[in-house]
């Protein structure tokens, strides 16, 4: 019997992290309020191409402008 291994597992052995950042947009029908969204992925730091490559499709696809983007480290999220 043949065991699979999930893609997660795969990505923590290659040195993968989960990665979560914080997004802040402006609302397009409303740009003076701002919107939180929360993106969470396997990365690899410090580079982050997988955040990095998700901003650029946001710039390119998304009305919302960015207004911030937060990475917590992972101090911050063990609290």
């Amino acid at each position: 019997m043949a065991s699979r291994v999930s893609r997660e597992f795969r990505l923590q052995m290659e040195g993968y992290g989960l990665t979560t950042a914080e997004i802040h947009y402006h609302l397009p029908d409303h740009p003076s309020l701002l919107q939180l969204f929360v993106w969470q992925e396997y990365d690899l730091a410090p580079q982050f191409p997988s955040l990095k490559s998700f901003l650029g499709y946001w710039e390119r696809e998304v009305e919302g402008a960015l207004h911030s983007v937060r990475r917590p480290s992972s101090a911050d999220q063990a609290r």
